[in-house]
């Protein structure tokens, strides 16, 4: 993805979607969506060195991951109800997602998440 090109958020949801259509039932498939374009969103506009995202599908299991390349946690945030949409992406990973998570590595950090569910 290009830095901070939030045009690529909507490209990335689309080749998820595309990747899941005859492998993953289709509301899991939204919430996988819904919580990339989060993820994708906090990379771009929080590192502004772009992400690369990997998703990964096995019988039982999505696990989607957003790799950035700026070192740091995200910290942990709650938002104020006059915040309008500000700081609510790791909220929504955090209630819609099965399991979710941080790694840091050398370079930057990968923050995933994992649904459960069944194949199509």
């Amino acid at each position: 993805m290009a830095r901070t090109d939030l045009a690529s958020v909507g490209e990335v949801r689309c080749a998820l979607r595309e990747f899941l259509r005859y492998r993953w039932k289709e509301e899991p498939a939204r919430v996988a969506e819904l919580l990339l374009s989060e993820l994708v969103t906090n990379a771009l506009i929080h590192t502004r060195h772009g992400a690369v995202v990997t998703a990964s599908v096995a019988p039982a299991r999505l696990r989607v991951e957003v790799r950035d390349f700026m070192p740091g946690l995200p910290l942990s945030y709650v938002p104020d109800a006059d915040d309008g949409t500000h700081g609510r992406g790791l909220l929504l990973v955090r209630s819609l997602a099965d399991a979710w998570g941080v790694g840091a590595h050398a370079l930057g950090k990968v923050v995933w998440f994992e649904l459960d569910g069944e194949m199509s």
